[in-house]
């Protein structure tokens, strides 16, 4: 291996602690205990190393949410995978989205309400996002119903999960009521 490789190898394994010791601090603290000068600490790196591979908390942020992104992708392409029918695999996404969302507060709120500095619909939207949207729409499609754009029925399909993974993470809505939220979602909006 090269000096060149082993300084790449290096970084890449820096950055990776980096992103999982923030991960880690805004999951078990929240978001606003994530500073730079706390990750230094926490992973035993100078804050100017913190700089060298993100200019600031944003870019962190932006980091987790791309990696949650593909994390959520590989869930919800699990979940519909394993479902027998097109209403169990829009049901089975459903949940598996709501699951991701409950277990993962902190990189959910990256991927969808802080500012990780990230394109979302637009022509430079990273690719984890894109393949985030492109697992509900693999799914989804088939549920649009005659005349509806698939695209367009996904995006109102997850914004209503998107909802519903809110309200009930503020206290909005009871969490004991989520399969019947599921069910009436799938049921109503969805045409199987």
């Amino acid at each position: 291996m090269s000096v060149q490789e082993r300084k790449a190898r290096d970084r890449a394994v820096r950055e990776r602690l980096i992103v999982a010791t923030a991960r880690e601090l805004a999951e078990q603290q929240g978001w606003d205990a994530v500073t730079t000068r706390r990750l230094a600490e926490r992973i035993e790196y100078s804050q100017p190393v913190l700089y060298s591979h993100f200019r600031g908390k944003r870019e962190i942020i932006g980091a987790v949410a791309l990696e949650g992104a593909a994390e959520m992708a590989v869930a919800v392409r699990a979940a519909a995978s394993a479902a027998n029918s097109p209403r169990e695999r829009v049901a089975a996404l459903a949940r598996a989205y709501l699951d991701f969302a409950e277990r993962n507060p902190a990189v959910y709120d990256a991927l969808f309400q802080l500012d990780g500095g990230l394109a979302y619909a637009q022509e430079d939207t990273p690719e984890p996002l894109k393949d985030a949207f492109a697992a509900l729409l693999e799914s989804l499609s088939e549920a649009a119903g005659d005349g509806v754009h698939p695209g367009l029925f996904t995006e109102v399909f997850w914004a209503s999960l998107h909802g519903l993974a809110t309200l009930t993470r503020a206290g909005r809505l009871p969490p004991e009521d989520t399969e019947q939220r599921v069910e009436l979602l799938v049921d109503r909006l969805a045409v199987l």
